[in-house]
Parts: C-alpha cells; structure tokens; sequence
C-alpha cells in the first residue's frame, strides 16, 4: 500500500508556483481547504487562475486569495457573497469565466475519468456558447466543453486514511469528489487522518488512486456563511 501521508502543510503543497491553475473543493464555505488556502496566503504565490464553485466571503475562503490579488482568473457559477470578487470583476480587475454549475461539476468529472471533453445542453444558445461547437444529437443541441486542466486540486474530506481513501461528511462532499483526480496533483486536508484499514470499504467515497498527498488539518474555523433560523416557538 502508497503511503500518501505528508507530515506538513509545507511538504502538501511543494511545487506550488506562481501562474498554475488550482482547483478549490467547497461550496460557499462548506467542505473548503481551509488549511491549504491560508498557506497559499503565506506563501504569496501570483497570476493563479483558480476553478471553484465561487470564492468564498472577503474575509475567508478564496476571498483571502483575492484580497492579496493573488488570484488572476476565478473559473466560476457565481460571484456568492464576495464584495470583494464582484468589485474585481466589475472594474476589470479580475477575469471571470460564470460557467453553469452543473456543466463545472462535469468538467471536473471528465478530467478525473480522462475524458477530453463533454456535451451539455447547458447554456445553448445563450453567451455561454458563444464560440464553442455545438451539435445535435436526437434533435436536441449541446454545446462542446472542454475538461479542466489543472495543476493542483485542494480537496477537504472528514476522515482519511495513509493511503488516500477519503469519507466526506454531509454538504461538504459537494464539489470535493469530483475534483479529486482532476488535477496532475490531488492534496487531500482531513479532520481526522486514521491507519490504512481502519476505515469501512463500503463507506469510502474516493478511493486513494485518486490522491497523491494527504495531511492532518488543524483549527477548522467551519464557518457558516449564511445563518438560517427558525423563530422561536411561541409557549
């Protein structure tokens, strides 16, 4: 069995350099590399073009990235709740690709499985189509999207094991599996990093094949983006 275990955040991320192309798991703020992000933070890399969901909020997330203008190019579903991404964007700071959500999951799917590209009727006939092929299949058009070539893919998972095996909890495994493998280097941040063997086979959402390095997170801040509450009863 590969040990895919890295001792610190250091080792994770060696080889990280300016103008490469990162992909971030998450959605809002659940289930993102919190430890990956900030040591990109430290490290003060530049001209990254970044492929997430959305960037978080200003003050955490990938918006740490983007207050240090780190980050050139966000490939994105939507701007969320980030001033600081919708001012870049609008001022023409920041190159921004809004792509349809779906059509992101599946461009990272085709990277993991080797597929070049795909064909979605997502966005036919709309700017999003705008230049790329477009063909009928069953009397119905879709339009060409190329897979996504990245350098590094940051995942978050709940438990992992030395080997690379991975269980997401709840609404973090979102983006987090199809990214895993999508990169030429998958680095895996978990909250609790167990033996090979210890983990249910027929719990493991991602297999280890797919990652090549994993470390033990530490001080998860878990924030939530958006708190939702119900009123309280009346007695």
């Amino acid at each position: 069995m590969i040990n895919k275990k890295v001792d610190t955040i250091s080792e994770a991320l060696n080889g990280v350099r300016n103008d490469m192309t990162f992909m971030f798991g998450g959605f809002g703020l659940s289930g993102i590399p919190e430890n990956a992000i900030a040591q990109l933070v430290k490290l003060n890399v530049k001209g990254l073009t970044c492929i997430s969901n959305n960037a978080g909020v200003d003050d955490f997330g990938l918006g740490l990235l983007l207050q240090q203008k780190q980050i050139k190019k966000m490939i994105s579903s939507y701007v969320g709740e980030n001033d600081e991404f919708e001012r870049q964007m609008l001022s023409g700071e920041l190159d921004v690709e809004l792509i349809p959500q779906g059509t992101l999951a599946e461009r990272c799917r085709a990277a993991q499985a080797g597929f070049p590209a795909i064909f979605t009727p997502a966005g036919y006939g709309t700017e999003v189509a705008e230049g790329k092929e477009v063909r009928e299949f069953d009397g119905k058009m879709y339009v060409l999207e190329h897979a996504f070539k990245a350098d590094f893919a940051f995942i978050k998972a709940w438990k992992g094991d030395a080997a690379g095996n991975l269980i997401f909890k709840g609404t973090a495994r979102n983006f987090n599996p199809n990214m895993c493998g999508a990169a030429k280097v998958t680095v895996v941040e978990v909250e609790e990093l167990v033996p090979v063997g210890s983990l249910d086979p027929n719990q493991i959402h991602i297999p280890g094949i797919f990652v090549q390095r994993i470390f033990q997170g530490t001080n998860y801040e878990k924030r939530i983006e958006q708190r939702t509450v119900r009123p309280k009863p009346e007695v």
